[in-house]
């Protein structure tokens, strides 16, 4: 996750193959060595738990094609790609340091399995119309959408890290507007937008979905059975007009220690994921 309290990728099974690494960079392993990422030491946002729960969200039967919007160096997009035979990813993403990472895991050779469904667009998640679609972004092309917008307001995090900071801190006050405005553009009928966010957005992200999207599904995300939610999944369908649904949360860590629950372990390493409730009923599906 994006925060102090963030558990580094070897508590998941997920650790450093650096060998082979140009310098500044490493190449790590996700999902206990299923797929692994090439992305920036020390600057940058480095991927971690929040990527894994939201491509978690995919569902196992999941077909066609998926966008993930902000993709940063592509983990989540590769968690899925992993995880899910025959779905094509396009990982979108607009800092050229970044996407250039994404590009290099996709050609890396322990990436070869499912490298041919994999695809780099390097382009601003915000570009409406035409300028939208001639990055090849197309309207009604994606079966699945996921994001992991950089949620923070600007005053919550400064950094001289400017790749960190573009990552992690947003710059325009209607950001789950635009990108879900972008979402709903590029989705086909009754596609499914998945975003990981946290709970002091919640309200934006439901004003945002409400106009375009329902079959709202949200499940807040806990460190420890106690505590306070420190992240939202949210899902829901395009078109839908199903009822919003509150689920059960998902805990991170087992007891007072550091080691993971078995469910974000499961989540975590791609031996689960977090399907939908509802399913899409006749009457709910957009004609």
């Amino acid at each position: 996750m994006k925060s102090g309290a963030d558990r580094p990728l070897e508590a998941s099974g997920n650790s450093p193959v650096s060998p082979g690494a140009p310098p500044g960079y490493s190449i790590d392993a996700f999902h206990r060595g299923r797929f692994y990422v090439l992305q920036p030491e020390t600057e940058g946002h480095r991927a971690g738990l929040d990527a894994m729960l939201l491509a978690a969200t995919v569902p196992a039967e999941a077909k066609g094609s998926l966008a993930d919007l902000g993709a940063g160096a592509g983990a989540a997009g590769l968690a899925v790609a992993s995880r899910i035979e025959g779905i094509e990813v396009v990982l979108v993403e607009r800092a050229p340091r970044m996407a250039e990472c994404a590009r290099q895991t996709i050609g890396h050779p322990l990436n070869a399995r499912f490298a041919n469904r994999i695809r780099v667009i390097e382009a601003d998640v915000t570009l409406r119309g035409e300028a939208r679609c001639a990055t090849g972004l197309a309207d009604r092309a994606f079966d699945h959408v996921i994001m992991n917008p950089p949620f923070n307001s600007v005053r919550d995090r400064t950094t001289p890290d400017a790749l960190k900071a573009e990552a992690h801190a947003m710059d325009s006050s209607n950001l789950f507007e635009e990108w879900l405005r972008t979402a709903n553009a590029i989705l086909k009928p009754a596609g499914q937008v998945s975003l990981i966010a946290r709970p002091e957005s919640l309200a934006e992200i439901l004003a945002a979905l409400g106009r375009r999207f329902g079959g709202i599904e949200i499940t807040p995300v806990c460190p420890r059975a106690n505590d306070d939610a420190i992240r939202v999944l949210v899902t829901a369908v395009k078109g839908s007009r199903a009822r919003l649904l509150l689920r059960d949360r998902i805990v991170i860590h087992a007891g007072a220690g550091r080691n993971f629950s078995p469910m974000a372990n499961d989540l975590a390493n791609g031996r689960a994921n977090w399907p939908r409730r509802a399913r899409q009923s006749a009457q709910n599906a957009p004609k």
